[in-house]
């Protein structure tokens, strides 16, 4: 499924557009101006932790940049990488790991951009059952899902002993963890939680990246032709990127960006986005470390080499590999959005 947003002057004129910019007091559009056609593939369907590309749109900031981009919504049954590899689409919603893959599999493709500073997995449990730290959780089950296994996963069994006999499958089913209060499962800080508070529970959330898991998450991966032949075109997304998204995470002026979100994805309620934007801020999942200094979507070459060694160390990379290859820093770390 993708969603495109084509803005054109008609479309300023009547319906939605006109109110999503309309809830941006002074954005100056150039109508007349010719945009840049860019398209961008979200890693799964609209939420808040896609908010600030949505509010790039509804605000107008892609087209104060010269852009029209093309939000192509994400979903179970998309591979974004693949897209990308085949061409079908200019930038995809990615992570660390995917990074370090384009290296491992010498593929021509780098991140330039970390939205996400923290990665927001994590193990949520029942408060008051005794479980208070992950080393609690040392031979209990927990319930994992597949691409867990391969990510997290390698980094809790070297750092706290975590053993493979403790996994159990998770289904994205939050029924067996209300039913058994002693049930430890993996989620998202902004997502399982709320389910579980929805059914009457008090989860108690430890977030992976505050124990040193520091995988960068919702990153702006990139083909290195498009680096080197549409840099300005790049250059102007990743800035309009992170202006969307320092407008979003305040949480004010975001009405047409929600609703743009929840046209995306029905299944998507305001009351949920109402919880996600207070925990992404709680939790530093988008401005904390280098981007409370470098502007949103900062990273830095010394995260990335930690990185690797703590998942080499864990197993998932060879010795030697050149984790530089996996990123380009010449877009981001320009303080963009900080005052």
């Amino acid at each position: 499924m993708r969603t495109r947003y084509r803005i054109e002057r008609r479309a300023l004129l009547t319906g939605g557009a006109a109110f999503a910019l309309a809830a941006v007091p002074g954005a100056r559009v150039p109508l007349a101006q010719s945009l840049d056609r860019v398209s961008f593939q979200t890693n799964w369907r609209a939420q808040a932790e896609h908010g600030g590309y949505y509010q790039a749109v509804a605000a107008g900031i892609y087209r104060r940049h010269g852009l029209e981009v093309d939000l192509r919504m994400g979903g179970p049954q998309q591979n974004p990488a693949q897209l990308l590899l085949a061409g079908r689409v200019d930038m995809i919603m990615s992570n660390g790991f995917q990074a370090l893959n384009y290296v491992r599999e010498n593929l021509p493709f780098v991140t330039i951009g970390a939205i996400m500073q923290k990665d927001p997995q994590i193990l949520m449990t029942h408060e008051g059952n005794g479980i208070n730290s992950f080393e609690d959780m040392r031979g209990r089950p927990i319930l994992v899902g597949a691409s867990g296994r391969v990510t997290y996963w390698p980094f809790l069994r070297a750092r706290f002993g975590f053993t493979d006999d403790q996994i159990r499958p998770y289904t994205f089913n939050v029924q067996p963890f209300l039913a058994d209060r002693m049930s430890i499962q993996q989620g998202f800080l902004s997502s399982e939680p709320f389910s579980a508070i929805q059914g009457g529970a008090r989860p108690r959330v430890f977030l992976i990246a505050d124990a040193g898991y520091n995988n960068y998450n919702t990153t702006i991966d990139i083909s290195h032709r498009m680096v080197a032949e549409r840099r300005d075109v790049v250059q102007r997304f990743v800035n309009a990127t992170i202006e969307g998204w320092t407008q979003y995470m305040t949480g004010q002026g975001i009405e047409a960006a929600n609703a743009l979100i929840m046209r995306d994805n029905p299944d998507m309620t305001l009351e949920r986005i109402n919880y996600a934007i207070p925990k992404m801020n709680e939790y530093g999942i988008v401005r904390s470390g280098d981007a409370l200094t470098l502007g949103i979507g900062a990273m830095t070459a010394e995260r990335w080499q930690s990185f690797y060694e703590t998942m080499r160390d864990a197993g998932l990379y060879p010795p030697g590999m050149d984790f530089r290859r996996a990123f380009n820093l010449d877009f981001v770390n320009k303080r963009v959005g900080l005052a």
